[in-house]
């Protein structure tokens, strides 16, 4: 199975989850992992599997207003979000199986997802998401809660199954 992790991160740990996911998955073939600022406009022809995450900004994926807020903040940050990313991408996905994932504070559905607004975009696309999941921080800056790495990585694995 090819795989492909397209990944936003503003602090550094959603890129820390997208490469445990990527320790997983890579049990069961090749996987490639790009920043979305670095992503390609077109999908490769060969992937099997796309893993699309990011951070939780306002209960939802990042725009550029929050984004801008985060690198106020002191994030490095990213040019453009997987929000934008996927709204360039062409319908449908030509990849037979796309998950989600994102990284958010608090247990609470409250707080919102980036993983389940991601999978909502990707309707416009006449694509659904097969899994949405969400990884923990402590604070938006970090750090991961505990185990949230090996859970990424078991994540993969099954992914890859």
């Amino acid at each position: 199975m090819n795989s492909l992790i397209v990944f936003e991160s503003q602090y550094g740990n959603t890129e820390r989850v997208a490469r445990a996911i990527a320790s997983g998955l890579g049990e069961s073939g090749p996987v490639g992992l790009v920043a979305v600022d670095d992503a390609p406009d077109t999908l490769p022809d060969d992937v099997d599997l796309l893993v699309i995450g990011g951070p939780t900004h306002a209960f939802s994926l990042s725009r550029p207003e929050t984004r801008a807020s985060a690198a106020n903040d002191g994030a490095p940050g990213t040019g453009r979000g997987v929000r934008e990313w996927l709204h360039g991408l062409p319908t449908p996905l030509p990849v037979p199986r796309v998950v989600t994932f994102s990284t958010r504070q608090g247990h609470s559905f409250v707080s919102g997802s980036a993983a389940k607004s991601a999978a909502k975009a990707l309707r416009a696309h006449d694509t659904v998401a097969r899994d949405v999941e969400d990884f923990f921080v402590i604070t938006k800056a970090g750090p991961l809660e505990d185990g949230e790495l090996e859970r990424a990585q078991e994540w993969g694995r099954r992914l890859g199954r």
